[in-house]
């Protein structure tokens, strides 16, 4: 199936979570840092630390999927002398990216796309992240292979997301926490439960840390690895495209 090639359901899908985020854009940022206590923030600058390396290289370019309101692409452009993309489909979050971005004289191009069709040649980045978007696609297979087409051969991609703790006590303590606390703080705050009720429901569709890693390797990613965060309330994803592969 081509990423356009994509079922009413999965259009429909792809509509609401778009409006969802739409609505709660002004205080989304607040939200994420308030019900994470700030470790979010953490997590992002691990996933900057895992490219290092192609950060410090003036000629690589780095996209950043699903960047939302920007937090991940200023954490990876902060002191990086590769170029930084981030891209979204919901413009009101982009919006927020470009006011955040500006405040901190960065310089980041964002580009609206959509993440199952990205309008990005085959082959064009060196690296290519997605933090807490991966799980609000409509398909999780056929994202990741788009992702994998925009990559180029070598090129390394890095995912962040939501996952299954792995501590049994924690486990039920936060699946508690996530599915009855957080929605109502969450739509207190906000001014629409219904969007932090959808966030643990996604949650509970997405693969778990191994069956993402077959996933990743199911779509032609080498040397996939996993690490996790928090007891693994999230878990960072990683792997390579072939260096002889091309989209």
């Amino acid at each position: 199936m081509m990423p356009t090639d994509r079922t009413t359901s999965e259009i429909a899908h792809a509509r609401a979570v778009r409006e969802m985020f739409s609505g709660i854009a002004g205080r989304y940022d607040l939200l994420n840092h308030v019900l994470s206590l700030n470790i979010d923030k953490r997590w992002r600058r691990k996933v900057r630390a895992l490219l290092g390396e192609i950060l410090e290289n003036r000629d690589a370019v780095v996209l950043d999927v699903a960047c939302g309101t920007g937090d991940l692409s200023i954490e990876l452009n902060r002191d990086a002398k590769a170029r930084v993309v981030g891209t979204d489909f919901c413009r009101p979050m982009l919006t927020v990216a470009k006011e955040k971005t500006s405040a901190t004289n960065a310089r980041i191009p964002y580009v609206e796309a959509d993440a199952m069709n990205l309008s990005f040649a085959n082959d064009k980045f060196d690296a290519l992240t997605i933090a807490f978007g991966l799980r609000n696609l409509p398909n999780f297979a056929n994202g990741l292979s788009e992702l994998y087409r925009v990559l180029k051969p070598g090129g390394r991609i890095v995912i962040l997301e939501f996952s299954s703790p792995v501590l049994p006590g924690f486990r039920q303590l936060f699946n508690f926490y996530f599915a009855n606390v957080l929605p109502r703080i969450g739509g207190a705050i906000s001014g629409s439960r219904g969007a932090y009720e959808y966030l643990p429901d996604s949650v509970s569709k997405f693969p778990n840390q191994k069956a993402l890693v077959a996933m990743m390797e199911q779509t032609g990613f080498s040397d996939v690895q996993y690490q996790n965060l928090t007891g693994g309330i999230a878990a960072i994803h990683s792997g390579t495209k072939n260096a002889e592969a091309r989209a």
